[in-house]
């Protein structure tokens, strides 16, 4: 019986991160006829432990796995729909947004949607000096850019998968939940905004071109920096066909000119039904895969064995190396530590760690604090952070985000003095949260970030047609850029492929479609008119390609994805584009 340092630290790191179809395996044994039985009675024993520990440390209900699952993704998405028709409240007329490009400092207007006004830096600050505000906004721009992709790899994607596991949900399971949710809702929030304030085409026309961003850009990046790798047959067929047969529903909707309630509901109703359908597909399967993933590991483990000498070498090596580039590379990473620091201690004290490895009494108390406060601000158009609050007395009136700060410190205190050790196992609570505050992040600095870009854009004075079809579908879809591509870094490509069409049909169908239902029933029993534009007919030319042409070149590949797909897609994107800035050219 041999035991492996090596193979025990992956398997170590397995458990820390497990797979909803994997089992981690510590005890390696190379086969052979006297020790197979004793392997498989160690095997069962392990097996049986393990099952053990996950019932201990994985869940705190009693009730089976799919059903929790099944309960917290019906939670999140009826949370989410309940804010979609929570009635915002009537604000006073303002002053438009072109008064931001008057000179004088006195006229500055910042949207609700930004931290930062990012013209007002230009005109006031800077007094319109281009050689300063330029390369300013261009730093504010990698900032935006780094926070993103910090966000994305250091928290998103590992408590997407850790969140996954605990619920033992699919990878396909979890594209189509998870990671559409976390993609989704700043795109589903815009286009509510658009079709309340009857800019119907502004909403149309950001969710079908991010839907073509998605489809064929962000597709061809994941293929291009992870392929080949192969996807299953049916969750790809699957996932794929749904989309093109709403995208299809829509486009014949939106061709009929008007869209009727049962039109509107019977979007949202057909998202809910893929859910149940992805359930139903993966609830059968789920115990021959973990069968067939048990086996595979084990073959893997022992072959692994054999090669564990060059791998040790090779790490030796890369030691040698990085102590003779240590002294050039030093002052970078000073640099880098200088830039990275305040970041990484920003985003620990608003997104829980979901590790009890990790645990920080301070940090945890922090969350408590700052957590109510960020979700607070990104309910602001719903709800104002000086909404007032009475109390007892009749006369005193406090703004709610008071009520809200003097609350959660007073809870982070208690929290502080009493909590002395961390938790013995990973906490629900503490991962749902950690995913909430990391969409939070994700869809704060993506707004950030396309603020910047329409600032840069109108300071450069580049064409709206530009701004419109580039900015805007790229500003909303930086999410499921980077945190489609950090789940592919993280090791789950097909994952990542899932979500690149489960987020851009959760968007259509649930934000769009719950949007429509809000218009429609204003209007009921009257249909809502819709004008014909040219643009929209493009974008929904475009997705249908890039839709019909990863399903037969990905079938035609046997269901694996080349990288040249990827560059073909990325290269439809782009005629894409120009063609919609002539068409937007032209046709005004």
């Amino acid at each position: 019986m041999i035991i492996s340092t090596q193979e025990s630290r992956k398997s170590e790191d397995l458990q820390e991160f497990p797979s909803p179809f994997t089992i981690p395996l510590t005890f390696i044994s190379i086969p052979s006829r006297t020790e197979s039985t004793e392997r498989l009675k160690l095997s069962r024993n392990k097996e049986s432990q393990n099952t053990q520990s996950l019932d201990l440390n994985g869940m705190a209900l009693s009730f089976p796995p799919f059903l929790k699952s099944t309960l917290l993704c019906l939670t999140l998405l009826s949370s989410l729909l309940f804010f979609f028709f929570l009635q915002a409240p009537r604000k006073p007329p303002r002053i438009p947004q072109r008064s931001l490009l008057s000179t004088s400092c006195y006229s500055r207007q910042s949207s609700d949607s930004t931290l930062i006004n990012y013209l007002s830096l230009h005109y006031c600050l800077f007094n319109e000096k281009f050689f300063l505000s330029i390369p300013f906004l261009s730093l504010l721009l990698l900032l935006d850019f780094y926070i993103l992709i910090k966000t994305a790899q250091s928290h998103f994607s590992v408590v997407t998968t850790k969140l996954s596991s605990l619920l033992n949900l699919s990878p396909s399971m979890a594209a189509v939940t998870l990671l559409a949710l976390g993609n989704g809702a700043p795109d589903v929030f815009a286009s509510l905004h658009a079709v309340r304030s009857d800019h119907y085409r502004t909403g149309f026309g950001a969710i079908l071109s991010a839907g073509t961003f998605v489809s064929a850009f962000v597709v061809g990046f994941v293929a291009i920096y992870a392929a080949p790798f192969g996807v299953k047959p049916a969750p790809f067929i699957r996932d794929v066909l749904f989309y093109l047969t709403g995208a299809l529903f829509l486009f014949y909707v939106y061709l009929s000119g008007e869209i009727f309630v049962w039109q509107a509901v019977s979007f949202v109703a057909f998202y809910i039904f893929f859910v149940g359908f992805v359930f139903w597909m993966d609830f059968g399967t789920e115990r021959e895969e973990e069968k067939l993933a048990l086996q595979n590991e084990m073959v893997t483990k022992e072959s692994h064995l054999l090669g564990k000498n060059g791998e040790v070498g090779d790490v030796e090596r890369g030691m040698k190396v990085d102590k003779k580039a240590f002294g050039i590379a030093g002052v970078c990473e000073v640099i880098s530590k200088a830039w990275e620091v305040p970041i990484i201690f920003l985003l620990k004290l608003t997104i829980p760690q979901s590790s009890p490895s990790e645990w920080s009494r301070f940090y945890l108390s922090a969350n408590i604090a700052l957590c109510p406060l960020a979700l607070l601000f990104a309910c602001n158009s719903f709800m104002p952070l000086d909404h007032p609050i009475v109390f007892l007395l009749p006369n005193t009136h406090f703004p709610l985000w008071v009520v809200v700060l003097f609350g959660s410190f007073s809870l982070a205190t208690l929290h502080f003095m009493l909590e002395k050790e961390p938790p013995k196992n990973d906490q629900i609570p503490v991962v749902v949260l950690a995913f909430v505050m990391s969409v939070f992040w994700i869809s704060t600095v993506a707004g950030e970030l396309l603020n910047c870009l329409a600032a840069i854009g109108s300071l450069l004075e580049l064409p709206p047609a530009l701004l419109g079809l580039t900015v805007l579908a790229w500003g909303n879809s930086v999410g499921d850029l980077v945190a489609d591509v950090a789940v592919a870094k993280a090791g789950h490509p097909a994952m990542a492929m899932a979500g690149c069409f489960a987020g851009p049909m959760f968007n259509m169908l649930v934000g769009l479609g719950s949007a429509l239902v809000k218009q429609t029933t204003n209007v009921y029993p009257e249909a809502y008119q819709l004008n014909f534009h040219i643009g929209i007919i493009i974008a929904f030319v475009f997705l249908l390609l890039s839709l019909m042409g990863s399903l037969l070149v990905i079938t035609w590949s046997r269901f694996r994805v080349p990288r040249f797909w990827g560059f073909c897609l990325v290269g439809l994107y782009i005629i894409f584009t120009l063609v919609s800035l002539i068409i937007a050219k032209f046709s005004g």
